[in-house]
């Protein structure tokens, strides 16, 4: 008896190298799916509300010059760029929440990339990807590809929420595809961090810290007249001199396209010239062993921490140095002003008139950053369990309560030097510029919003114990969900209940007021039931692995 083996046909050999690599496109699709909806809901959500409340805020004729004088202000222009199109509902849009949503978008696209390509390629869960047909450039080029989906798509829909709000097609097709481009650009700046550094943490820090610079220079391009030309060499620069709905310029856009395919194309080119697990920057090799802080779990801790730390101070003591140099700009031109001071105040900028008002207002934003500091924090804890690297530390005579204890006190100290820092800042730039703030109001007025940096860290260490692949999530629920539900409280005139809801309703203007204890009591409180309760749950549960 014979067998006859008869040749396949082409087609399937087709089909064969076809579907791993959809195969990796799906897989990539998945891991950014529920972020990517929740980061579009978001920016298109916040663009409707104020381009509603346009008519709202502009009805009163005086109160629309007033705040066209006050945008014209150089400290205003720093802080929320420069003002055109105040006169158009989508003008006015674009400069109240058009850098937010672009940062917003910038953040997510960077952790985004480098979760799904450095950070499952360190964690060895692309060994097997890449054991099979797809070869390294292929899985990276699929896994950037999928992230870029999300700015992309966010800018379509970004510019048909303006069209259907009623605002002139050409503008906002302009801020959509700035938007989006902008978005596109910093998920190439992250794969190309991504290739260049062998861990995630560094890249991650690499892409941010390009973020921040770049709005940085948008905000000095901004403020000083002399140094507007330096807007074209950052991509919010780029999409402010897009102009929409007034200027609405293509070449900024095109640069922008440009820039984003020059990085994409070196982080191709980079991918092609390491191997796996490895960067450009190879690792150290070598060195001296650094045994500092390694004497106990909570010296390990502090240890762990301190890198971080120092960016994330970095960049809020930056801007918060910024707020204190302009502090005085702003308050003088209302003191001269003071009928503009009321109408600002009717605009949403309440308690401007004087520099611990301004600080007040600037001061309670600092929630946002530290109480994302404390869930970034907890999810590196979790992700460290999960990667297998407190395997052995769980393994000593050390209790899972005081594991995650330690992390917990250490990530609160860390969120109190991070306010600190904030204060001294502020207090140093307006002291610089001669004026009248004294060193414990700014102290004092940082430490004002530790309650809700507290309820952040509560929450995500509710998600430690209870539900681990949450915890970014639900750590972000109290401040930065509570300062959207402020705000979209506040723009569409909802019931009293809803705004109390935010933890941010029950701010005291510090240092412009005194502390409101009975709010900080009960929110301390609060914090302090959803600690407990996570270090419960963590108590009770396995070590993920």
């Amino acid at each position: 008896m014979s067998t006859d083996i008869l040749p396949a046909p082409v087609t399937a050999g087709l089909t064969a190298t076809a579907v791993p690599g959809r195969a990796v496109s799906h897989l990539a699709i998945r891991q950014i799916r529920r972020g990517g909806l929740i980061v579009a809901v978001l920016v298109t959500g916040m663009t409707a509300l104020v381009t509603a409340t346009y008519a709202q805020v502009m009805a009163d004729p005086a109160a629309a010059g007033g705040l066209r004088a006050l945008a014209g202000n150089p400290a205003i222009r720093t802080l929320f760029g420069e003002p055109i199109g105040l006169g158009t509902a989508g003008g006015f849009t674009v400069w109240r929440v058009g850098t937010v949503t672009a940062v917003l978008l910038g953040c997510w696209a960077i952790l985004a990339t480098t979760r799904i390509t450095r950070g499952e390629e360190d964690a060895g869960r692309w060994d097997v990807l890449l054991a099979g047909r797809v070869p390294l450039r292929e899985a990276v080029l699929r896994h950037v590809a999928a992230v870029m989906l999300v700015p992309a798509a966010t800018g379509c829909l970004l510019a048909g929420v303006l069209i259907v709000s009623g605002t002139p097609a050409a503008g906002a097709l302009v801020h959509g595809a700035g938007t989006g481009l902008l978005g596109i650009v910093f998920v190439a700046v992250a794969a190309l961090a991504a290739q260049i550094f062998p861990a995630r943490s560094p890249a991650t820090g690499t892409a941010v810290a390009v973020l921040g610079v770049t709005l940085l220079i948008r905000m000095v391009g901004d403020g000083v007249t002399a140094l507007g030309w330096i807007r074209w060499l950052s991509p919010f620069g780029l999409t402010a001199l897009s102009g929409p709905y007034v200027h609405d310029r293509g070449l900024p856009l095109v640069i922008l396209l440009i820039a984003a395919a020059m990085l994409m194309a070196a982080a191709v080119a980079a991918t092609g010239r390491r191997d796996i697990r490895g960067g450009l920057v190879a690792a150290a090799s070598g060195r001296r062993p650094r045994r500092g802080l390694l004497g106990g779990v909570g010296t390990f801790a502090i240890r762990r921490v301190l890198g971080p730390l120092t960016g994330w101070a970095i960049g809020i003591g930056a801007y918060y140095l910024l707020i204190g140099l302009t502090a005085v700009s702003v308050t003088e031109f209302l003191t001269d002003n003071p009928a503009m001071a009321g109408q600002a105040a009717a605009a949403g900028f309440d308690g401007l008139g004087a520099i611990a008002g301004f600080a007040a207002v600037l001061f309670a934003l600092l929630a946002l950053p530290a109480g994302g500091f404390t869930a970034v924090r907890m999810t590196a804890f979790v992700r460290a369990e999960t990667d297998r690297r407190l395997t052995l530390l769980a393994a000593q005579p050390v209790s899972r309560t005081r594991l995650v204890g330690v992390e917990i006190a250490v990530t609160l100290a860390a969120a109190l030097v991070l306010v600190t820092v904030a204060g001294l800042a502020t207090w140093s730039g307006v002291r610089l510029m001669g004026g009248d703030l004294g060193l414990a109001a700014a102290l004092g007025g940082v430490a004002n919003t530790l309650p809700i940096i507290g309820l952040s860290l509560g929450a995500a260490t509710l998600a430690t114990g209870w539900a681990p692949r949450w915890v970014g999530v639900v750590g972000a629920v109290p401040a930065t969900g509570g300062f959207l539900v402020l705000v979209v409280a506040e723009s569409v005139a909802a019931p009293g209940w809803v705004r109390d809801l935010s933890p941010f309703a029950h701010l005291a203007a510090v240092p412009l007021t005194g502390v409101d204890w009975v709010a900080t009591t009960v929110m301390t409180g609060l914090a302090v039931i959803l600690t407990a309760a996570g270090i419960t749950g963590y108590h009770r549960r396995d070590l993920r692995s």
